[in-house]
């Protein structure tokens, strides 16, 4: 697993440098941010190009699946996922809070986890079994546990239906501290398992933009469930990250909507 880990971070990295160099120098993406919410860059697709052509040549044995290529499937039981640009439109409004994302499953649970931050310079590991840490320093979840004092996350993820969006926000924010939105889903998750968030939660989330992150928030000593309680699954699905304490409280404002 080392050598996972080594190569997981090697190819996170030069894919996030690859982005910072382009990071604020095209002007055209300002105009191409502002005609849809979502949108995919020149960037994105490099991105992946060199993501999945790596990881192909590196592990031939081995399914991948990156958000812009789709799935390889080799019938192997590991399967690399990986979003080449996690945080778009960030990239495109000359907003730092974007990232690379990449992990590798087994049996469709994450066993390796990293994330990587270009511009804010970090970088999140997680090993199954050998806890979390962030430019390798162990990090774990808040100990917040009233559910009033919750700093929160919310992202719509793939869920184009902003009256339920807007129902979920409604039934959250009037009972937390503060509600608030990065615009990345890798990173909302790795906030909360460094403790800057409390909880996390999303809607349509597709697997690529959170399978790193799911083993990050639970190495850090956090919980993942869909809104029922149930298991994370390599499907799009409404989840919600915590750190463990105010998950219950989270779920029951959430669990119906």
């Amino acid at each position: 697993m080392e050598s996972d880990r080594k190569f997981a971070v090697e190819l996170a990295t030069r894919a996030g440098k690859a982005l910072a160099a382009h990071f604020r120098k095209d002007r055209e993406l300002l105009d191409l941010r502002k005609t849809v919410k979502e949108i995919t860059t020149k960037y994105d697709k490099e991105s992946d190009k060199m993501i999945a052509k790596a990881l192909s040549e590196k592990y031939p044995a081995y399914n991948v699946w990156t958000e812009e290529s789709g799935v390889i499937n080799r019938g192997s039981e590991y399967t690399w996922i990986a979003d080449p640009l996690d945080g778009t439109v960030n990239f495109a409004s000359n907003n730092p809070l974007f990232c690379v994302t990449l992990a590798l499953l087994r049996k469709n649970e994450p066993i390796l986890g990293v994330t990587y931050a270009p511009i804010i310079d970090e970088l999140y590991v997680a090993e199954s079994g050998k806890g979390a840490f962030l430019n390798r320093e162990r990090i774990s979840v808040s100990t917040t546990e009233k559910l009033e004092e919750c700093y929160a996350y919310f992202c719509e993820g793939g869920d184009k239906n902003r009256l339920r969006t807007g129902k979920i926000n409604g039934a959250i924010y009037p009972k937390v501290r503060d509600l608030r939105k990065l615009g990345s889903a890798g990173l909302e998750a790795a906030w909360v398992a460094c403790g800057r968030g409390d909880a996390y939660v999303t809607t349509k989330i597709e697997p690529w933009d959170v399978a790193a992150g799911v083993l990050l928030v639970r190495e850090a000593g956090g919980k993942v469930t869909d809104f029922r309680g149930g298991a994370w699954k390599t499907e799009r699905s409404d989840l919600v990250f915590s750190n463990g304490r105010v998950h219950e409280s989270i779920l029951e404002l959430v669990r119906d909507l």
